[in-house]
């Protein structure tokens, strides 16, 4: 069984690599857990692109209405890692 640990570092991985695919110009290091996708520069359409990319890396089924208000990348993780483990 996956730790929460180490469940929550794959999800930031997974996360930070479907962000570098739709936002590439976007330096790794801007990515902190206190900033909305719309801090890094994601329109409307490429925030969905960026759920989608990462569900889709970690086998999420969750509709995308249930990422309608997080509010930051660190709530982002949060329930993507409640997705994975369920």
């Amino acid at each position: 069984m996956e730790s929460d640990e180490n469940r929550r570092r794959r999800v930031e991985q997974a996360l930070r690599e479907a962000i570098g695919v739709v936002l590439p110009t976007v330096r790794p290091g801007l990515v902190t857990g206190d900033k909305h996708l719309r801090d890094l520069g994601a329109d409307s359409v490429d925030r969905i692109e960026i759920i989608l990319e990462v569900t889709t890396r970690l086998g999420v089924r969750d509709p995308m209405s249930s990422f309608s208000d997080i509010p930051d990348i660190d709530a982002l993780v949060d329930r993507l890692s409640q997705a994975v483990r369920a």
